[in-house]
C-alpha cells in the first residue's frame, strides 16, 4: 500500500529509466483497440492504449489518416495526448492533442469522466496534454482525421543554415514551395554546413516506389536524391524502420547485418527494447569501460526552438555537443490559445530539433552535464523541452517552464489523494 498507480505497459517510447515498483500496474491489454472509424465524419474513436500502427491501417483504406502521426508505430495516442507528438503534418496540423474532440480519462480519484473542450471538465481537457499520466489516463479518444492521397511526393531541398528559417516561414505562410502546395515538410542537418528540408506532397499518380524496409535506408537518401516517391504508409512509417539513424548503433545499417536481421525485427520497438536490456545490466559499457574508453553519457532530446533562432542554435549544438545528425520538423499551434502545461506561443513557428545518442564524459566532468547545458541553452534562445526522456532541472525552474503551479490545481480536483505520481517526480526524479 501507499505506492503509485502506474500502468503495466509491454512496451514504451519513454527514455527515462523510472525504479520499479513491487506491486503490478493497472492492466491495460483490454485498451488497445480502434472502436469506430467514420469516414464521412472524419473521425476515428479509439482506445488509449491503440498503437498508432494499428489505428493508421484502419484508417488508410479509407484515405485518412491522423492529423498527425507520430514517427514510430508503437507509439499509443493516449501516451501521445498526455505526452507530446509531432511530425511533417504539425506544420498546418500542429500536435496531436489539437485534433482530439473528446476522451474519456480513468483520473487518480478512480472516477471515469468524459472531458471536452468545454463543459464541466474543460479544465482537465486542457491540462491533460503534457501532464505524463500524473491526472489519470486516457481510455478512449476521439479524433478528427486528415485525407491523405495514396502516395506521398517527396522533394530534399538542401538549403544553408541560415536560408532554413525563411523557407519555413514561407511553407506555413502559403503552403507552397515554389509552385507546388506542401503537405508535410521536416528535414535533417547533417553538419552546419548540409542542411535540407524535405517537402511532401499527397499524389495520386501511380509510379514508382522507393522501399526503405530492405537494405536502402532512408536518411541517407535524403543527400543521394534531390526527388523521392512513396506510398503513403511507407511514408508514415519512413522513420521507423532505422528508427531515424539510431539503428547504426545495433549494427543493423552494416549491410552484411542487415541481409541477416529480419525485415520484421527492424523497426522501432525491437531497437528500444535492446537499449532496455542496455539500461538494466550494462553490457556495453562495461565492455567500454574494461577497453579504456571514457565513460559516455546518454543525450536523447526534443526541443522546439523558435524558428528565427534555429540556425544559432544549430550552430551552437554543433560546437558544445557535435552530434550528427539532428532531425528538424516545423511545428505551430492548429489553435489561437496556448495549452497550459506546454506553453508554446500561439503564431508562433518553432522547430522540433531531435537529437539522440550519447557523448563522452569530458575528464572532469559529471554524468548530465551535457544534457544541463542543453536545457539551459535551448531556455537561452528561447525554446522549450518535452519530457519524455531525461531532465536535470531544480524544482523551481521545473514548476515555472512546465506552469507545474496550474497542473496543482487540476489535480486537487481529479486526484486529491496524490495517488498518480507527481510530474517533476516522473520527469527528473524518474519515479
Amino acid at each position: 500500500m501507499g505506492e503509485p498507480v502506474r500502468l503495466a505497459k509491454r512496451s514504451s517510447n519513454l527514455f527515462r529509466p523510472r525504479t520499479e515498483l513491487e506491486r503490478p500496474g493497472l492492466d491495460v491489454s483490454g485498451l488497445t483497440g480502434v472502436i469506430s472509424v467514420d469516414a464521412g465524419a472524419r473521425t476515428a474513436e479509439v482506445q488509449g492504449m491503440c498503437t498508432y500502427e494499428d489505428l493508421v491501417a484502419a484508417t488508410l483504406p479509407y484515405g485518412l489518416t491522423p492529423m498527425v502521426v507520430p514517427q514510430l508505430k508503437t507509439i499509443t495516442l493516449g501516451g501521445a495526448v498526455t505526452g507530446l507528438g509531432i511530425e511533417s503534418s504539425s506544420f498546418r496540423a500542429g500536435l496531436p492533442h489539437e485534433s482530439v474532440l473528446e476522451l474519456d480519462i480513468l483520473t487518480g480519484a478512480g472516477s471515469l469522466v468524459t472531458a471536452q473542450p468545454s463543459g464541466e471538465h474543460a479544465d482537465l481537457f486542457r491540462t491533460f496534454p503534457n501532464s505524463y499520466g500524473t491526472l489519470g489516463y486516457a481510455t478512449r479518444i476521439k479524433i478528427e482525421l486528415d485525407r491523405i492521397s495514396p502516395y506521398v511526393a517527396l522533394r530534399h531541398v538542401r538549403l544553408e543554415l541560415d536560408q532554413l528559417a525563411p523557407a519555413i516561414e514561407q511553407i506555413v505562410a502559403s503552403g507552397m514551395y515554389g509552385d507546388e502546395p506542401v503537405h508535410f515538410v521536416d528535414g535533417v542537418a547533417f553538419s552546419p554546413a548540409e542542411a535540407y528540408l524535405t517537402l511532401g506532397r499527397n499524389s495520386d499518380a501511380a509510379v514508382k516506389t522507393s522501399d526503405y524496409t530492405g537494405q536502402q535506408i532512408y536518411y541517407r537518401s535524403i543527400q543521394q536524391r534531390p526527388t523521392d516517391f512513396l506510398t503513403a504508409h511507407d511514408y508514415l512509417w519512413r522513420w521507423d524502420t532505422d528508427w531515424f539513424w539510431c539503428s547504426a548503433a545495433f549494427g543493423a545499417q552494416n549491410p552484411w547485418v542487415r541481409r541477416l536481421w529480419p525485415r520484421r525485427w527492424r523497426r522501432s520497438d525491437v531497437f528500444h527494447k535492446i537499449v532496455g536490456f542496455e539500461n538494466r545490466h550494462q553490457v556495453a559499457a562495461r565492455i567500454n569501460r574494461r577497453r579504456g574508453h571514457p565513460e559516455r553519457e546518454r543525450v536523447v532530446q526534443d526541443v522546439e526552438i523558435p524558428v528565427d533562432r534555429l540556425a544559432d542554435f544549430l550552430r551552437w549544438f554543433d560546437l558544445e555537443v557535435g552530434m550528427r545528425p539532428v532531425w528538424l520538423c516545423p511545428l505551430r499551434l492548429r489553435g489561437d490559445t496556448s495549452w497550459p502545461l506546454y506553453p508554446l506561443e500561439p503564431g508562433v513557428t518553432y522547430v522540433n530539433v531531435g537529437f539522440w545518442g550519447t557523448v563522452a564524459i569530458a575528464a572532469g566532468a559529471a554524468d548530465g552535464d551535457v544534457n544541463r547545458r542543453i536545457e539551459a541553452a535551448v531556455a537561452e534562445f528561447g525554446g522549450h523541452k518535452s519530457l519524455y526522456s531525461d531532465a536535470y532541472y531544480d524544482r523551481d525552474t521545473f514548476d515555472r517552464l512546465y506552469n507545474v503551479p496550474a497542473l496543482t490545481e487540476v489535480k486537487k480536483r481529479y486526484d486529491p489523494d496524490a495517488r498518480l505520481t507527481g510530474l517533476y517526480e516522473k520527469a527528473v526524479t524518474r519515479r
